[in-house]
């Protein structure tokens, strides 16, 4: 399917179906999307809570008796160390790494739609229609969203927060970024993002073990399917290229190192 309109040199699609897909989009991710991928998190968040809760009170029964010991042999305690000081260290494993891989893709995202943007606004793209830059600043708080959730649930479990970008797709993009002069070689570089970042979650719902993370992750990867299904609108193919959603471009989920 390819669509051409008096704006050919633009989008193969007007920007009143532009502005109206965008709406949609926004509409399903704040009425269905959000609410799914919040009670997901709470549940994630809670049951990390509870899982901390555990083993602070077993840690604090153990150090409690370490100081016991020391006190009653004569020992100093000031060398003595209990679980409320103690901090999370060590590498990202299991479903962490997972949503710390998740955070970084959401990264890369925020940071390449806001080039979009920046490039848009210095006269870098040609022609930008008004509808494109609603949609891209659309998604881009999407992606934001999304890294947010990530990392709520990787704080929660006493980590720091992923706020840079996945450094294995960094110089591809940053190579492509710096080839894109018109809307359509943008939307082009989003939709390779999008579709990385659908296939990634794609495989992750598969990967995680807790029941929780696949909701999370299943809440967010259907929205960026509808990113690249608007993309692919935006460049005159058919939205829904393959029946089944394919995984050859999913980044590999071991790849995270913390």
């Amino acid at each position: 399917m390819r669509r051409r309109t008096h704006n050919d040199e633009v989008m193969a699609i007007t920007e009143h179906e532009l502005a109206a897909m965008t709406d949609d989009l926004d509409q399903m991710h704040n009425d269905i999307g959000m609410p799914a991928m919040h009670r997901a998190l709470d549940e994630w968040t809670e049951k990390t809570r509870s899982s901390r809760r555990g083993f602070l009170i077993g840690a604090g029964a153990v150090a409690g008796g370490a100081l016991l010991a020391a006190c009653s042999s004569g020992t100093s305690s000031a060398t003595a160390t209990t679980a409320a000081g103690a901090s999370t260290t060590g590498k990202l494993t299991g479903d962490l790494a997972v949503a710390a891989l998740a955070a970084s893709l959401e990264n890369l995202a925020v940071a390449a739609y806001g080039d979009v943007l920046a490039a848009a606004a210095a006269n870098k793209l040609g022609t930008v229609p008004p509808a494109v830059s609603t949609f891209v600043t659309t998604v881009k708080a999407q992606h934001t969203q999304h890294a947010q959730a990530w990392n709520s649930a990787i704080v929660a479990s006493g980590h720091k927060a992923i706020t840079g970008p996945d450094q294995a797709l960094v110089p591809t993009v940053n190579q492509t970024f710096a080839q894109v002069t018109d809307v359509t070689g943008a939307a082009k570089l989003a939709l390779t993002l999008e579709n990385v970042a659908a296939q990634t979650y794609q495989t992750a719902i598969a990967a995680v073990k807790a029941t929780s993370s696949v909701k999370v992750a299943a809440s967010i990867q259907p929205v960026e399917m509808q990113h690249a299904a608007i993309l692919y609108f935006v460049l005159g193919q058919y939205p829904v290229p393959n029946a089944f959603n394919p995984v050859s471009d999913a980044r590999p989920l071991t790849d995270y190192t913390g």
